[in-house]
């Protein structure tokens, strides 16, 4: 289940990173954001170009790979990943399902629900030792 939470995490991460580049086309605005175009960007009136690069770059799609690939790496080694990962992307999740809808939520919630089930079934197949007790 976290092997697949993984997969889930940093396939969503990839598709909307590159889906935002070339699907939606914002890379045909990397000359302005390499060029200083967007120094003096006003946020609360984007031009296209700053749009773009938020839609892309400075999406959470990156991140949201790099989490997966951190789940896929600590499931490798047999680590445990920390559920505070899965709540933190729950949490996220409830937001952008609430303020847009019509986006892949769904996947994301999926993702956090098979990251929680696993972390507790691998944390009760193989509790930690007590705390301050000594190693046999």
């Amino acid at each position: 289940m976290i092997k697949w939470a993984g997969w889930i995490f940093a396939l969503c991460g990839t598709l909307h990173t590159i889906g935002a580049l070339t699907v939606e086309k914002a890379a045909r605005h990397a000359g302005t954001w390499f060029s200083g175009g967007l120094r003096h960007e006003d946020l609360a009136d984007m031009s296209p170009a700053g749009s773009a690069y938020w839609l892309s770059v400075e999406s959470f799609g990156i991140p949201l790979f790099l989490i997966g690939l951190t789940v896929l790496w600590l499931d490798r080694r047999g680590i445990v990943p920390p559920a505070f990962i899965a709540w933190t992307l729950g949490a996220w999740t409830a937001v952008g399902a609430v303020v847009l809808p019509f986006t892949p939520w769904p996947l994301f919630a999926i993702g956090c629900a098979l990251l929680l089930i696993g972390a507790r079934r691998a944390r009760r197949e193989n509790p930690a030792p007590e705390a301050g007790l000594p190693q046999a």
